[in-house]
């Protein structure tokens, strides 16, 4: 399932990865263990971000530092073979909350890994367009487009319809409901369509 328009570059689409070396983002049993960077967070000189990965007080969260500390629960090996979706790429826009767990696609076309057991991320295998996913501070995330779909598709009551109008009112995101509207009309046997489709009439006659 595929939601096409003209690209522009997205917000953070260019930045650099920052890594416990670079000093803004730290990863547990990499400089500081787990209970060390706990402590720091304690004494305010950390904020935790997302699993392990935590950041400092004074980094201000955009998107890059929200994929690279979400794709950090994911094995090195796997990361360039999977990208941030549903739930997790509407939380790297800044869209909706942090999910309890990591939420990954990867094409169904290609062969890819199995996560380790008791992973704190669910991977799903899907249909993946050319324009699905985008880079963001060196990780694939579903592009604004692809999440407002997912979102409608596979979201929680209880802050899909509230995700969507936010994805839709991000000037920067250009994510125009009405082409997935289109999109998913377009589309056949996909369970909870209907529902889908009443999601996203609800948000863009709110947004």
């Amino acid at each position: 399932m595929q939601v096409n328009r003209p690209s522009a570059a997205p917000p953070g689409n260019r930045g650099e990865p920052v890594t416990s070396s670079g000093g803004s983002l730290f990863r547990a049993n990499d400089i500081f263990s787990s209970a060390e960077l706990q402590a720091m967070r304690i004494d305010g000189l950390l904020n935790r971000v997302c699993g392990e990965a935590y950041a400092r007080a004074d980094h201000h969260l955009d998107p890059p530092s929200r994929a690279q500390s979400a794709i950090l629960c994911v094995p090195e090996q796997l990361r360039t073979k999977v990208a941030l979706a549903r739930q997790s790429a509407a939380w790297v826009y800044g869209c909706a909350a942090l999910p309890e767990t990591v939420n990954l696609v990867t094409d169904h076309r290609r062969r890819t890994t199995a996560l380790p057991p008791f992973s704190d991320a669910l991977m799903h295998q899907v249909a993946l367009g050319p324009c699905d996913v985008q880079v963001i501070g060196g990780v694939g995330v579903t592009s604004p487009l692809r999440t407002a779909l997912d979102v409608a598709v596979h979201g929680h009551d209880s802050w899909a319809v509230q995700s969507l109008i936010r994805l839709a009112k991000a000037p920067a995101l250009s994510c125009d409901l009405v082409l997935v509207v289109r999109a998913l009309e377009a589309t056949r046997r996909v369970p909870g369509k209907n529902r889908a489709l009443a999601r996203l009439q609800t948000a863009m006659h709110t947004a």
